[in-house]
């Protein structure tokens, strides 16, 4: 095992898809009942930071091989806004999927408490099924994995996707959108991935590497992704702020364009674009010349065999050809290797240490799991409160 913890969390992951793909396929495949598989109309995904990104990861693949309607929201919009103002007239609906490891998460415990006060099905995907969440959720999906040396999330990331996925190709399976045959090649493809994200980290372990040592002094990152790959984006970024504590951007490969394309205060910060040959390709390619032309330092997470491979940008290579539904796991890993050696470059703590004005013995910290969980109720009378406000004219 490598000795910096978030280096080992990375190189696990091929053997934690393994052993953990057989137990968890099984187990969504039963957390429903076929009624409730059929009832499935509308669906909310749902958690706090990593949580969220796995859902925005996955969306793609609920709606294409589920072919169900599915918002991938945070936990603050989908306890104060969706999930209340949802008016389903089908039973059971919206299903809502509500992600978190610890189970902790207060607003992801006010999401899943207030679906099951309105009537609809809610289901914690938790790796603590005895947790608040466990308890307040209708049902839980058991996502526990051994546990393994502290370090900014990686490992619980990849089953989060996995656990979505699964569900997912489940969904369309009972729904019929999908054949039997079709549903288990889905898998296949799925467990797959671990052999990708294997050769992906051989790949890109010296590039990356490399890379760290030249942007040991770099503050600003910006991470740039579409479809399944805007979470991708959003993941390595979230890596780099909790690995280092320096500003990191994930954003989507349009929006890039109209907001961080501005940002003239760092015109060479190190830039990613992230390209898996999804329906967003030609965008992003479209968008390597601007890049270049105010001078960002561009580089790709790609296959190797990436058209844009000969841009001239250095590359943090991708292999094993993922499809593009699936592509988040294999895409994310060059990312999560490049914030664990710029953590072990310059030495600084994950998450700072929790120290100083982060010490949440001393501070409360910032209340993600001690903020009160409303009531369906409090959330109405406050939205009430909000439209009878006295409107200017």
């Amino acid at each position: 095992m490598h000795s910096n913890p978030m280096i080992a969390q990375v190189e696990s992951l091929p053997a934690l898809i393994r052993s953990e793909f057989e137990n968890l396929d099984a187990r969504t495949r039963t957390f429903l009942n076929p009624e409730e598989w059929l009832s499935v109309k509308r669906i909310i995904t749902t958690g706090c930071g990593d949580s969220h990104m796995a859902a925005v990861a996955t969306q793609w693949a609920f709606e294409r091989i589920g072919g169900v309607p599915t918002e991938a929201a945070t936990a603050m919009r989908a306890a104060r806004y969706a999930i209340p103002a949802a008016k389903d007239a089908i039973w059971r609906n919206p299903l809502v999927l509500a992600i978190s490891v610890s189970g902790s998460v207060s607003r992801t415990q006010e999401a899943a408490s207030i679906a099951r006060e309105q009537g609809a099905l809610s289901v914690a995907l938790t790796g603590n099924p005895d947790s608040p969440l466990g308890r307040m959720a209708e049902r839980v999906l058991d996502c526990r994995i051994p546990d393994f040396v502290f370090a900014p999330g990686i490992r619980s990331f990849h089953i989060s996707l996995l656990a979505l996925w699964l569900v997912a190709i489940r969904l369309g399976e009972m729904r019929q959108q999908i054949s039997g045959q079709a549903a288990q090649n889905l898998r296949d493809q799925l467990l797959g991935t671990a052999d990708a994200v294997e050769r992906t980290i051989e790949a890109s372990r010296q590039p990356a590497r490399q890379l760290a040592e030249r942007l040991a002094d770099g503050s600003h990152f910006t991470f740039v992704g579409d479809g399944p790959n805007y979470a991708t984006a959003l993941f390595s970024a979230a890596k780099i702020l909790e690995a280092i504590g320096r500003d990191a951007w994930g954003q989507d490969t349009e929006e890039w364009s109209h907001l961080q394309y501005f940002s003239h205060r760092h015109p060479a910060a190190p830039t990613f674009v992230i390209d898996s040959g999804g329906p967003g390709a030609s965008r992003v390619k479209e968008i390597l010349s601007p890049m270049a032309r105010i001078g960002r330092d561009i580089h790709l997470i790609a296959p190797s065999n990436s058209p844009l491979a000969a841009a001239g940008a250095s590359l943090l290579p991708v292999e094993g050809n993922a499809d593009p539904l699936f592509a988040p796991m294999v895409n994310v890993v060059p990312g999560e290797l490049l914030a664990a050696h710029l953590a072990d470059v310059t030495g600084e703590e994950f998450f700072g240490g929790f120290a100083g004005a982060y010490a949440p013995e001393i501070h409360g910290g910032n209340y993600i799991n001690t903020s009160r969980v409303a009531s369906l109720v409090e959330v109405m009378t406050e939205s009430q409160a909000a439209d009878s406000c006295p409107k200017r004219n």
